[in-house]
């Protein structure tokens, strides 16, 4: 796709937070030339260099916002170049923020939704508990340990990472109502002497932090990644570290499970890379290298995966969105292309029906959708209101309410501490045919 020519002399971080008038062309196209995009490195993932203006916290824990909001698909600072011409001029793509929460938790910094419940995760030893569609606190999972880095829920168990390296089991009931029981602690801890179990212990953790989980719900296997530049395999049934992948010269960001059991990892090193399972070589059952996948020289940051697995999405520290297509005979990956418009770093990604959803330094979430005929990408919404950057997203399809249009229910949190409820809506079904972007758009702010 087509890149923007910036200038040295433009804001390193500009503010989201005001609302711009609408600029004339001759405007438009001197912003567009002193605008910077974020600098690619290849550092461990820090949480504490993005700058963002904090919100001022209120007596009410949430709020919720009613208004409905003509979704904007470009800035004046950031203009949408689409690649089609629209081919349905007359659809509309609306969102508006069901519910807007700040707590004493510091960053969000994980978030899961499973049967109907929402899980986020925090700077805090707090992993809170939310209840749709009403979006109101259910429950909590306290731990000594603090920072919940990743999580995965999977067959009413969930699996949180935490800053000490650790991950936390907890089996999920619902007798006599939702409750959440703690099951183990992984590494598994043993009834040796102290002294031969820290031993042992340094051998099956991790040396770096962990930065994202998932899990292999046919096998019973549960991946850990870390920024120590491997991927280590527990089988769940036991809890014993059954493989150590020494998968990327640098560190890995994250790590995703498709439906055939392969796994897919990015990290800062630029590349992705596809792993296969091997299964003639006895117990040990050990991963092997099939393909990577650059991704131009910026480092990965997030990946997530079509429903169907035919698409496999890469955001990375230069704001772009690299996708690469599985074929369907061959099921070789060949790179399709890259969405542009996020102006910073792409720190989350989440994929629901048609739509993926993005996640950004620039605290903005992008709602993408993809033509099942032509492969064409249309950016539907850009969703405001977060004054720091977005670390974690998830998206699920249905409706909230009595509401009759099609779209999705999305879920950002924020390093600014804050977690927002988005609801994106379609007045067509034909949501892959959305009008095309004008220029005349605007920011809301929430």
């Amino acid at each position: 796709m087509a890149s923007l020519d910036y200038s040295s002399n433009s804001p390193k971080t500009p503010s989201f937070a005001s609302t711009p008038k609408t600029p004339t062309n001759n405007n438009t196209q001197n912003l567009q030339s002193r605008f910077f995009r974020s600098i690619s490195t290849k550092d461990a993932p820090s949480f504490s260099n993005f700058p963002y203006t904090p919100p001022h916290r209120t007596n009410s824990p949430s709020s919720h916002t009613q208004s409905l909001h003509a979704s904007p698909t470009a800035s004046p600072l950031h203009p949408l170049q689409s690649s089609s011409p629209s081919k349905n001029p007359d659809l509309l793509t609306a969102y508006r923020c069901i519910s807007s929460v700040l707590k004493k938790d510091g960053q969000i910094l994980s978030v899961a939704a499973s049967n109907g419940l929402v899980y986020t995760g925090s700077a805090s030893n707090l992993i809170r508990v939310w209840k749709l569609p009403e979006f109101t606190e259910c429950g909590q999972l306290k731990t000594k340990a603090c920072m919940v880095v990743a999580m995965e829920v999977s067959h009413d168990k969930v699996y949180a990472a935490y800053g000490d390296g650790k991950v936390r089991v907890w089996q999920r009931t619902w007798d006599g109502g939702l409750k959440h029981v703690r099951l183990a602690t992984i590494p598994k801890t043993g009834s040796y002497v102290r002294s031969l179990y820290i031993a042992a212990g340094k051998d099956k953790m991790h040396m770096g932090a962990i930065t994202s989980l998932a899990i292999n719900v046919s096998e019973d296997i549960l991946y850990s990644a870390s920024i120590d530049r491997t991927v280590k395999v527990w089988r769940i049934s036991d809890l014993k570290c059954i493989e150590t992948i020494k998968a990327h010269a640098g560190p890995i960001n994250e790590i995703i499970i498709a439906d055939d059991g392969v796994l897919y990892t990015a990290s800062d090193d630029a590349t992705v890379r596809v792993w296969r399972r091997n299964f003639c070589r006895g117990d040990q059952l050990p991963h092997s290298l099939t393909v990577t996948l650059p991704a131009k020289y910026s480092p990965v940051k997030t990946l997530t995966l079509t429903p169907d697995g035919g698409v496999l999405y890469g955001g990375c520290t230069d704001g772009y969105i690299h996708y690469w297509l599985k074929g369907w005979f061959s099921g070789q990956l060949q790179y399709g292309g890259a969405l542009q418009g996020h102006t910073h770093a792409v720190m989350c990604l989440a994929s629901v029906a048609n739509y993926v959803v993005s996640g950004s330094a620039d605290s903005t979430s992008r709602i993408w959708s993809r033509d099942v005929e032509d492969g064409q990408h249309t950016c539907l919404a850009v969703l405001v209101g977060h004054r720091g950057p977005i670390r974690c997203v998830t998206a699920f399809s249905g409706r909230l309410g009595d509401e009759a249009e099609d779209g999705c229910t999305i879920c950002t949190g924020s390093l600014d501490g804050v977690l927002k409820v988005w609801r994106v809506t379609c007045t067509n079904k034909i949501a892959d045919n959305l009008c095309s972007a004008q220029s005349e758009c605007e920011y809301f702010q929430l």
